[in-house]
């Protein structure tokens, strides 16, 4: 269990700590299997790359270092190849996830465009009839004005003629 410990702390220990402190574990880690790239350094930045939480986790990278790692079991110790391969599975899940979140996220934005497009549409639907109401509202006005207008030259000349003798 020895050989674990570092990389179990570092994954424990990169969340946890402030940015500047993540930044320098991680980079620690990702310096050290490239001067270095034994089996053990690749590991410990495969991991690192794979915790979430903090500003270097890239889950496709850690994806893709893990499965190289894991390619070749015979160059991990077996508590090792069973942490690669339980971490493999978590990124695994974690893209799932964020695959299907993203999905949900584009069609909530679909659907919400789709539904402002018809109200829109329902709303310029409306304030036609209601352009329409308003024309016929004021053609029925002029109409009415017309005819009393009319009503009113009637009565004033049949009281004109009432008091003709």
């Amino acid at each position: 269990m020895g050989s674990i410990e570092p990389l179990l702390e570092l994954m424990s220990e990169l969340p946890k700590r402030d940015p500047a402190r993540q930044a320098e574990l991680f980079q620690s880690a990702k310096d050290a299997a490239a001067l270095s790239p034994t089996t053990s350094n690749r590991l410990k930045y495969a991991l690192a790359l794979a915790t979430p939480g903090h500003g270097g986790s890239d889950p496709v990278a850690a994806q893709r270092q893990l499965s190289e790692l894991l390619a070749r079991p015979e160059t991990l110790l077996t508590v090792e190849r069973l942490l690669a391969l339980v971490e493999l599975q978590e990124v695994d899940q974690m893209l799932v996830l964020q695959a299907e979140n993203k999905q949900l996220r584009e069609d909530e934005s679909h659907d919400s465009r789709d539904k402002l497009l018809a109200v829109n549409r329902r709303l310029q639907a409306e304030s036609d009839e209601n352009a329409k109401l308003r024309k016929a509202l004021d053609e029925a006005r002029a109409k009415l004005d017309a005819i009393t207008h009319i009503e009113g030259s009637i009565k004033s000349r049949g009281t004109a003629e009432s008091h003709t003798p």
